[in-house]
């Protein structure tokens, strides 16, 4: 994002399968994040039923969807000049 964007260097992007799933990843980010000194500067409402939650962390802003708003909303496709970054499969199987 930092050469397409005056706001911030990374957009993390990921989906969950429902809107309980969406809620569980935000908030296990949040604390997970929280234990290192990291807070966002936005809050998910525990219960939101949007299917769509943000946490800022400034440089870093994390999208989580419900998968069909992911499709719909497409910000892959409305940000496709930022360079995409893939995280290893390793690196996401560690936290397991």
């Amino acid at each position: 994002m930092r050469k397409v964007s005056s706001f911030c260097d990374y957009f993390v992007i990921l989906s969950g399968s429902s809107l309980r799933q969406v809620n569980a990843l935000a908030a296990t980010i949040e604390e997970d994040l929280s234990g290192l000194k990291i807070k966002s500067l936005s809050q998910v409402q525990p219960g939101d039923e949007s299917g769509w939650a943000v946490l800022d962390y400034a440089s870093v802003i994390v999208h989580i969807f419900y998968e069909p708003l992911r499709e719909f909303y497409s910000l892959e496709r409305l940000w496709s000049d930022a360079k995409r970054v893939r995280i290893p499969r390793k690196i996401r199987k560690a936290r397991n």
